[in-house]
Order: C-alpha cells, then structure tokens, then sequence
C-alpha cells in the first residue's frame, strides 16, 4: 500500500467519512478492516514504509498464523483438501495420496506456504506422474539451504549438528515460556506467536513434559 494511500485510509478510519473521485459530499462509513500481510509489520514501520499511526489503529486484534513448516501435522488433510478442490475444477478423478507422497511433503519445508502446496496438488493430478512430483519435491534444498546440502561427504555430520542445534535452541525457548506461564499453553503460544495447536505439536515433537514442580523437561530419545 502506498504512502498516499495509508494517509487516506487512516483518514477514513479515524473521520469515519470519505468521498468518491469526483464527488461533492463526505459519505459516512461504519466498517471493521481485515488487514493481512507476509511482511515483517515492526520492520516496515521503522524503515518507513508503514505508517505508524495506521498500525497503531489497525492493530485492534491479531491473529498470527505461522507458516505451513510448523504445522505440518496439518499437511494431510490439507493434500485431501486441494486434490477434491482441484478434480472437482478440472473435472478429473481423484489421485491416491500415498504414504510416500504425504511422507515427502511432510518431509519438505513449503518456503510457498499453501499456494505452493495447492499447485503441488495441481501438478500430480494433471500430470498423474506420483513418481515425478515427488522427485521434484526431492530435488528441492531444504530450509537449512544449498550451502548444507553441498558439504564434502566428510562433513556430512554438519548437517546433523546444525538440525540438532536447532531443534534444541527450539525445545529450550519452549521450555521456559511455559515454564514462566505455568504451563498455560494459550498464553505460551500467545508469547511465542504461534498457535495453540503449533504448540501443542511441538510439545509432542520436543518431547516435553511437565515436572511435579512445574518445570518442564525434555525427554531425549
């Protein structure tokens, strides 16, 4: 949204009147604004590209939705989904969703979110090839990059280390937000900003569980 066009909005929010291209009389409006963006909101504010003083009146109520790598538990459903939306369309048969198939996509990162799943969908069913989309998906560097993909044989364990760092740096934030909330999960998944369900995913993931004491601990396997 332009600079002039944030000007206008915030104008209509805060006067609650507008008037068309070319018309003589205010016109009164009454509304409630759904705003939705990908874009780092805190960034975009200091370096000038969002008004402050529109965010500040837009921001009533948040809902963050975290991307589709950290909710993977949700990708079947959601592969059932796009392929019964997309053979209705297209006026084609169902494809079968095999154990390969969702295994791979609960496997790949989706740097695209659910417009590069649903054309993922779309792909399969019109070239009907279960062997090359998930080629494709395979051939594909994870969300650590190329660079770790193309490490020497010989440090191929730095692949591991950098997973397991990761995975750890991640348990260990979890643990102590819920550890400082009491294991109140809503209130944990409201200060981590991803959702209930995100977290409870993790938890399991983490294998983390509460102590008698309130505390959390992981359980290594």
């Amino acid at each position: 949204m332009s600079a002039a066009l944030q000007a206008k909005l915030l104008h209509v929010l805060q006067d609650g009147q507008f008037s068309r291209l070319g018309g003589r009389a205010n016109i009164t409006a009454d509304a409630r604004i759904l705003a939705a963006t990908n874009i780092d909101i805190k960034r975009a504010i200091a370096t000038r590209q969002f008004r402050e003083d529109l965010y500040y009146r837009l921001n009533a109520f948040t809902i963050t939705i975290p991307p589709l790598r950290d909710r993977r538990e949700e990708i079947p459903a959601l592969l059932n989904y796009f392929m019964n939306k997309f053979a209705q369309k297209f006026y084609k048969n169902p494809l079968p969703l095999s154990d390969r198939l969702v295994r791979e996509c609960m496997r790949y990162h989706w740097p695209g979110n659910l417009r590069e799943l649903g054309n993922f969908v779309k792909r399969y069913l019109v070239l009907e090839e279960e062997d090359l989309v998930v080629k494709e998906l395979q051939a594909q560097p994870d969300e650590r990059g190329s660079d770790v993909l193309s490490l020497p044989a010989g440090q191929a364990n730095l692949k591991a280390l950098v997973r397991n760092l990761k995975a750890e740096t991640e348990a260990k934030e979890i643990r102590r937000v819920l550890e400082d909330e009491n294991w109140n999960r809503a209130t944990a998944a409201s200060r981590l900003r991803i959702s209930y369900r995100a977290l409870s995913y993790k938890i399991r993931q983490h294998g983390l569980v509460p102590r008698p004491s309130g505390r959390a601990v992981s359980a290594t396997p």
